[in-house]
């Protein structure tokens, strides 16, 4: 029997990463920047060309691979029955900011990569992020569960009664853009004003406070008042935006990684499950706030996870092969 190579792709505002893997675990995995100007199908061929250059990092012949799952950064559109982004952080046509070199409107991601693929499965990158944490991390045993990234944007993996939520164009858990503040200034890409991702995100962070997020942070941890204070309003931002999702979704476990939580986890969470458990005790009540398992690998995971055979997933819980892609990226 032929070996099943199967690939897979994590497509964020900053960078891509491709991956190869067998039923050994990861065996190739190289990453760039993401590409943001040229054709509406750039970062499709760029798609195509990076997981050609993992499958010559092992000595793969890329036509070997039939089946490549996506985890990528959304909204989604459906364009000719196949799937593409509409992303704010990507399409410089849907966004009021002019730090993007395009006019995409519509980026033709599925059409581009079924040219050499027979089977894609793209899922926003929470999505993805979420089914990675159900396969094998700390969401195995829990029916009702968010995963939520909190990083350059906001976005939600959501499971209930067992069944992960995709809705009618794989959008659902794109809460990052519910609206909570109708008085707030603060734009976020989409164009709405207010909304959770505006408030927190760390591109719209930085821009709202024309300060660096990591220098907000790092004065905060140090005693910092005024910084201090700025991170418990966005904490405070943050937790209702959970509790929005606890009281709508009656969730038991929330999952949180992205590179803002990842870093200052420590600082933030007491402020956010206090946010969380300051209201309506009959549904926040047994409520738990942790950090993701699978940490910054989890989107790499989730591509890999949405095209595996089942018949791999025991052996993988049980060495946790994935540990290796912390040490086989190629720049």
């Amino acid at each position: 029997m032929a070996e099943i190579l199967l690939g897979a792709l994590d497509i964020g505002g900053s960078k891509l990463a491709a991956t190869i893997a067998n039923d050994q675990g990861p065996i190739a995995r190289v990453v760039q920047a993401t590409v943001k100007s040229g054709k509406p199908d750039a970062l499709g061929q760029q798609c195509l060309a990076l997981l050609a250059a993992a499958g010559n990092a092992a000595n793969i012949d890329i036509k070997e691979v039939a089946s490549v799952g996506v985890s990528s950064c959304g909204p989604f559109a459906h364009q000719d029955g196949a799937i593409g982004l509409v992303a704010p952080n990507l399409c410089g046509g849907l966004t009021q900011e002019n730090d993007l070199p395009n006019d995409w409107t519509f980026i033709p991601l599925e059409f581009t990569l079924r040219k050499q693929f027979s089977k894609v499965v793209i899922e926003n990158d929470c999505i993805a992020a979420l089914t990675a944490e159900r396969y094998f991390g700390a969401a195995q045993a829990e029916p009702n569960s968010v995963y939520v990234t909190w990083s350059t944007g906001v976005g939600f993996g959501l499971c209930v009664d067992g069944h992960i939520l995709r809705g009618k164009h794989g959008n659902a858990g794109h809460a990052g853009h519910i609206l909570l503040s109708e008085f707030s200034d603060a734009l976020c890409g989409c164009g709405n004003r207010g909304d959770l991702e505006a408030l927190v995100s760390g591109r719209n962070l930085a821009k709202h406070y024309a300060r660096a997020a990591e220098d907000i942070f790092t004065s905060a941890t140090a005693g910092d008042a005024a910084s201090l204070n700025i991170v418990k309003d966005l904490a405070k931002w943050f937790g209702r935006g959970l509790y929005n999702l606890v009281t709508t979704l009656d969730t038991r476990c929330i999952l949180v990684g992205g590179s803002v939580w990842r870093h200052h986890a420590e600082l933030l969470s007491p402020f956010v499950e206090a946010e969380i458990h300051s209201r309506f005790p009959a549904l926040t009540k047994g409520v738990t706030l942790r950090s993701a398992e699978l940490d910054d690998l989890v989107a790499d995971i989730g591509a890999l996870a949405l095209v595996m055979p089942e018949s791999w997933v025991a052996d993988w819980r049980n060495r946790q092969p994935w540990i290796k892609l912390q040490t086989i990226a190629l720049d």
